[in-house]
This record gives structure tokens, C-alpha cells and sequence, in this order.
């Protein structure tokens, strides 16, 4: 009896061991592989640390605020390679500019690529171009819709109040970068509505506002502005602030200096729908992202 004891304990042994050791072996290769997916194809930019990237760009806004309005270029350059789907950045730019249920002006449009088990996800962050030649602004009011100096597309909110103009400005927009504020509250329909956080003053362009009273911007078309209230008091964008990637650069780009024009120079790029016309602010790395088998990039859906 004793001998068939010690015989099972030590077959359990031995399954337990084998067990453990291809469980190493394992973790060895899901350690090598992401290593290898970490590993950025070409350039020195992609490793450097989030909080580097942060510092130095807010350098570069402080330096571009201290010229005139029509000398500063504001651009975002978005890297796919960093973007991990986190939507840190939808829920960053919901609680600063305080927009109605299901209203964000930053989206991450994913797709998938590839058969199990080579697969791979690839998340494209997105919000408006601030095009050079704003598609939106001809179908709008006017002075509806304005080009600043420094190339942000600002809304005037007392003068896009027509839900006829806006549907007219959403349908000549190539990015779906347009959004209607109803009024209505996240909470809305139920016993606590609406919240303190829902009804909060909050800052757009250079006045404060407050989703009650049917005041604007409720009742008015909203868009993404790069959160031109933050830059202005020396800050990044939130959406940029937050991404835990590093995955959205921003900052001047006449000034050859800043990350924004170092990426530019050091990476292939692409801008999306750029035949139509528009002129986007907004550029995406296309360096190729690691996949387990091939290289794929961001023409793999726009060419």
C-alpha cells in the first residue's frame, strides 16, 4: 500500500513538474513575442517614454505661445503602433468638454486583420482634421464655422443653431467629425437626473458653459477644437495628456524643433481622405506595424 502511495505521489510529481516547465516555456515565448511586438520597426521615437514625449511637448506649446497667433501651425501626429485601444482618450475628452450621451469628439475606429491565429488589431484614434479647407465650414452658416489664425476650425455657437444648417455641415463632412448637442443628460429619464458632474461649468474656446437652461452649446453644433481653452493656458490637449501610449503627438509645426515636425521628418505619413481636398491637420505614422507573419500599414485601409 505504501508502495502504490509512493508511486502515485510521484507520477503526480512528475506531471506536475512537466506541467510547470511547459508553463515557463510558455511565458518565455509570450515574454520573447511581445517584446518582439513592442520592438518599433525604424526610428528612436517610438521608445522613447511617454513622460518624455509629454514634456517635451509641452515645451514645444509653451514656446509656440510666445508668437503671434498666424505664425503658430497646430497639428496632432497619431502613431498606430502605440494606440492599445484603451479609449482613455474618448473618455479624457468626454469629462473635459462635458458633451451629451454618446457624443465624443475623439473615436478609435479598429479593424481587424488576418485568420486565428494570425491576427492582428490595428486602432486608428481620430477626431476632427481641422482641415485647411474645411468642407464643413461652406455647408455651415456663415460664420458658423470659422478658420482661425493658428488653423484651428472653431464653432460659434450662437450661430449654428439650425438642426437643418448642422445636418447640412455633418453630411459635407468626410470625417463624421460633427456633433449635435440635444440636451440631454446620461442620467435622463432616471430618479437622479441630472448629476452635478453632468451640469458642471466647463471651458470651450474662450467663454464657460453649463449643459442647463437650454443655453448653447446645448441646442448647437460641437466639434473636437484641440482643446484650444488648454493650449491657450499653456497645457496639451486631454486626449493627449491621457493616452497612456504615447500614441498622439501635438504641437507647432513651423517650428523645426518641435516632436511633432521631428516625426514628420523621420517617418512616412499619410492623411486620410487627402484627394478630397481638405487639407487635414491630422497625420497618421505609416510606418509598417508589426504582425506575427507580414507587415501591414495604415494603407491597408486608406490608399
Amino acid at each position: 500500500m505504501t508502495g502504490q502511495r509512493f508511486r502515485r505521489s510521484r507520477r503526480q510529481f512528475l506531471k506536475l513538474t512537466a506541467l510547470g516547465a511547459a508553463g515557463t516555456a510558455m511565458a518565455s515565448t509570450l515574454s520573447s513575442d511581445r517584446a518582439i511586438s513592442k520592438s518599433p520597426p525604424t526610428g528612436s521615437t517610438l521608445r522613447a517614454s511617454t513622460g518624455d514625449r509629454l514634456r517635451r511637448m509641452l515645451a514645444d506649446v509653451r514656446r509656440a505661445l510666445r508668437k503671434p497667433d498666424s505664425e503658430r501651425r497646430w497639428i496632432m501626429v497619431i502613431d498606430p503602433r502605440r494606440c492599445v485601444g484603451c479609449r482613455a482618450c474618448v473618455v479624457a475628452c468626454k469629462a473635459e468638454n462635458v458633451t451629451p450621451p454618446g457624443v465624443s469628439y475623439r473615436e478609435v475606429p479598429e479593424v481587424e486583420l488576418g485568420l486565428y491565429p494570425q491576427v492582428n488589431r490595428i486602432f486608428m484614434p481620430t477626431n476632427c482634421m481641422q482641415c485647411d479647407n474645411p468642407p464643413c465650414q461652406k455647408a455651415a452658416p456663415e460664420g458658423a464655422i470659422v478658420k482661425r489664425p493658428d488653423g484651428i476650425v472653431a464653432i460659434d455657437y450662437t450661430k449654428f443653431t439650425s438642426r437643418e444648417a448642422f445636418e447640412a455641415a455633418r453630411r459635407a463632412c468626410p470625417y463624421a467629425a460633427l456633433y449635435w448637442d440635444d440636451g440631454t443628460f446620461a442620467t435622463t429619464g432616471t430618479p437622479s437626473s441630472p448629476q452635478p458632474y453632468e451640469t458642471r461649468t466647463f471651458y470651450e474656446y474662450d467663454g464657460v458653459y453649463a449643459r442647463t437652461g437650454g443655453a448653447p452649446p446645448v441646442g448647437s453644433a460641437r466639434k473636437c477644437h484641440f482643446c484650444v481653452h488648454r493650449l491657450e493656458a499653456g497645457l496639451l490637449p486631454a486626449c493627449v495628456s491621457t493616452c497612456i501610449g504615447g500614441a498622439m503627438a501635438f504641437g507647432d509645426h513651423n517650428d523645426p524643433e518641435s516632436l511633432v515636425s521631428e516625426l514628420l521628418a523621420t517617418h512616412r505619413v499619410i492623411r486620410v481622405n487627402e484627394r478630397a481636398g481638405t487639407q487635414p491637420r491630422v497625420y497618421y505614422i505609416e510606418d509598417e506595424l508589426p504582425n506575427v507573419r507580414r507587415l501591414i500599414s495604415c494603407t491597408v485601409c486608406h490608399r
